[in-house]
């Protein structure tokens, strides 16, 4: 079974904001899939269902972005989920231009606060996770005003499109592997 997770923040104020990129990406995931509400569990919304004839654990964590590791912690236990190998994270990225996508195996949390606490309630930075860009803050702005802001019509298509290849990029790592979505997915976009 894995574990996929959205990185957000919950309530009506951060709908659409760059920093619910992974809120918005499983709740395609859970439209797509027709994945069931399973609740709340571990100060997290989830779901089980299958993609790609796997079963799948879809959960956004309602802590705030960066209290997330606990809900993790708490879950991937819970179901017996082994984060190095039955896990990926999906979470924006500031340092990709709208539209990008960047998968990687492991690695430190790259300043997101998010990915920081998950690493520290995991004790592990092995875990698949799934960058996607939302652009770096303009020069002067406060980073918080940046990544809680919302995208503009310019950008809104590539981030769509950047949802839709972040689930392409789920599917294909749970029916090939990690390697094939990297090689597939971390191809930098030309239209970007």
């Amino acid at each position: 079974m894995y574990l996929i997770v959205g990185l957000g923040n919950p309530g009506r104020q951060y709908e659409a904001t760059r920093h619910n990129m992974g809120f918005d990406v499983i709740d395609k995931l859970v439209e797509e899939y027709n994945v069931p509400q399973s609740g709340v569990k571990f100060n997290a919304m989830y779901g089980k269902g299958r993609i790609e004839g796997q079963p799948v654990i879809l959960m956004k964590p309602l802590s705030y972005m960066n209290l997330s590791g606990g809900p993790v912690r708490d879950m991937a236990n819970y179901f017996k989920i082994d984060p190095e190998t039955e896990m990926i994270v999906i979470y924006d990225d500031i340092d990709l231009e709208p539209g990008q996508l960047r998968i990687r195996k492991k690695g430190s949390a790259g300043g997101h606060n998010g990915i920081k606490h998950i690493i520290q309630q995991l004790g592990t930075q092995t875990f698949v996770r799934i960058k996607v860009g939302v652009g770096a803050k303009p020069k002067g702005w406060d980073l918080a005003d940046h990544v809680l802001g919302r995208f503009g019509s310019n950008e809104r298509k590539l981030v769509e499109e950047a949802q839709e290849r972040a689930c392409k990029a789920v599917e294909m790592i749970l029916a090939d592997s990690v390697d094939a979505a990297m090689n597939q997915f971390n191809k930098k976009m030309e239209n970007v």
